[in-house]
């Protein structure tokens, strides 16, 4: 039990006003001349047995409690002070601080540092397969409708409006043989079981799982979804790292400040490798810039890892996402198959990062599909963010030069330099005509000039074939003439996760 502060209150005993005990209220009251203890009541027959309880309580609230871990994923220990585990084996944790907690195997009764993410406490339901802790409705869809899942796939997750309750998930298909989820809500019982319909109940979530398995609500289900593999969290303290840990593997791409590789850091640690050509930047503004990239982590950016700035060229070190660029990926033969409803779904996930970068006070300058990656299980993370503020390249910096991105810039970044979150939604907008037209240029057949001389006239592109009426509303809007005008990104954001859900019950009804 943890180290709680109390209020205490003093108890008399019978008529003496003298005080002889400080209890917690909720663990021992007066009542009818006995003291009651939890759901069990005596009569005190001596200052004696006051003085053992009031001793017990003080140790028991004074005593703290193990905690116990269990494996999910094996670990290899890559440094001295790491501890290496097999899935599955308890560990008993030791100190919390961050990714890196300290820990004793309960098998091997070595000590040393593990990563926070690849455990979950014994004895709860994070060590179940099919449970996925601190996931959105939305983020569920995302994961049942990733490639490696099929119909009857199913995940349990805390519900979101009903806290402490939970919801079954599960990947279904409609009348016109599209993948969709559908959601349970998971009712308790006050004696502690669990159902979804009162016609049947469970003394726990296994017990109910295993029936389902077989019965069915819309589907039988099946298997529970995959998890993507716990990330190894970065290295303690590693931020400027030699280029000797780097191996480079592949390269994946080159741009116009350098080449793109898949490299491994200390043999160990896929990553993705910038490598920026020199003269590109100067080193003390990219570590000004690269130092406040680093404070910005959420599950939509691309998480900076390292760099590499004592020798040229400078290196960026990134996490690698396996299907690259969201340009690249949308036209590939993958992404050709992709659905509306998906597109849709990568313009959500681009505004939820975005919508971060906004609540950051922070801008972006660079937004475009080029440079939004994309996961193997098709999730989106937006990539450069501030990047392009500390490129010194003449053909960039004048604005109007050969590498400056203007069909993707608002007028008054290109006509004044003045970027701001408001610019970054005129290029959302530009995003969702590249998005849903799966990775065209936009402007087509038009030269950037023409593009700059039409806009500042009023042109805006047309609605692309095949794109919805609504979705088209939205880039207009990003393409208001004042910045003010256009919508935050937090509003976007919540339209777009809306988009085909807004006239949808939240969960089935009950079978």
């Amino acid at each position: 039990m943890c180290n709680l502060t109390f209020h205490l209150r003093m108890y008399q005993y019978q008529q003496s006003f003298t005080p002889i005990i400080r209890l917690p209220v909720s663990c021992l009251v007066r009542c009818s001349k006995k003291w009651k203890v939890g759901l069990m009541s005596f009569i005190p027959h001596s200052d004696a047995i006051v003085k053992l309880l009031l001793f017990i309580f003080i140790y028991l609230f004074n005593t703290e409690k193990e905690k116990i871990a269990i494996a999910l994923y094996p670990y290899d220990a890559i440094h001295a002070d790491d501890l290496g585990f097999k899935k599955g084996e308890k560990l008993k944790i030791l100190e919390e601080h961050g990714e890196w907690w300290k820990a004793r195997s309960l098998t091997t009764r070595k000590e040393g540092f593990i990563p926070s993410n690849y455990v979950a406490e014994a004895d709860t339901m994070e060590t179940e397969e099919w449970f996925f802790k601190d996931i959105t409705r939305k983020d569920a869809e995302r994961q049942l409708l990733a490639p490696a899942n099929k119909p009857g796939s199913y995940l349990i997750r805390e519900s979101e409006t009903s806290k402490g309750s939970y919801s079954l998930s599960i990947r279904d298909v409609d009348a016109q043989r599209q993948d969709v989820v559908k959601h349970y809500k998971i009712r308790s019982l006050d004696n502690g079981g669990y159902y979804i319909s009162p016609k049947i109940t469970f003394s726990d979530i296994n017990s109910m799982i295993k029936h389902y398995h077989t019965d069915g609500l819309c589907r039988k289900l099946e298997k529970p979804c995959e998890k993507p593999k716990a990330q190894k969290p970065w290295d303690k303290d590693a931020w400027e790292i030699s280029k000797e840990s780097i191996k480079m593997v592949k390269k994946l791409g080159a741009g116009q400040f350098g080449e793109v590789w898949m490299a491994y850091y200390n043999n160990s640690t896929k990553v993705a490798v910038k490598t920026l050509k020199p003269g590109t930047m100067s080193v003390e503004a990219f570590l000004e810039e690269a130092n406040l990239m680093k404070t910005l982590q959420h599950e939509r950016l691309v998480r900076l890892y390292a760099v590499v700035t004592k020798t040229e060229p400078i290196y960026i070190i990134t996490e690698f996402m396996a299907n690259g660029s969201l340009l690249d990926f949308l036209k590939s033969a993958a992404g050709c198959k992709v659905q509306l409803p998906k597109l849709i779904d990568f313009s959500a996930q681009i505004a939820e990062g975005m919508a971060y970068i906004e609540k950051k006070n922070y801008i972006h300058r660079d937004l475009r599909t080029a440079n939004v990656l994309v996961s193997d299980s098709l999730l989106c993370k937006i990539a450069d963010f501030g990047l392009a503020r500390v490129i010194e390249d003449d053909q960039y910096t004048a604005r109007e030069g050969a590498k400056f991105p203007i069909k993707w810039t608002a007028p008054e970044a290109i006509n004044y330099g003045s970027f701001t979150i408001k610019s970054d939604m005129w290029s959302f907008g530009v995003l969702l005509y590249e998005i849903i037209t799966y990775g065209k240029i936009p402007y087509p057949g038009m030269s950037n000039i023409e593009v700059m001389s039409s806009v500042q006239r009023g042109y805006r592109m047309p609605r692309p074939e095949n794109c919805p009426t609504e979705l088209y509303e939205i880039m207009t809007t990003c393409w208001k003439s004042k910045p003010d005008d256009r919508p935050t990104f937090d509003y976007i954001q919540s339209v777009l996760d809306d988009f085909y859900t807004a006239t949808e019950g939240q969960y089935q009804q009950q079978p």
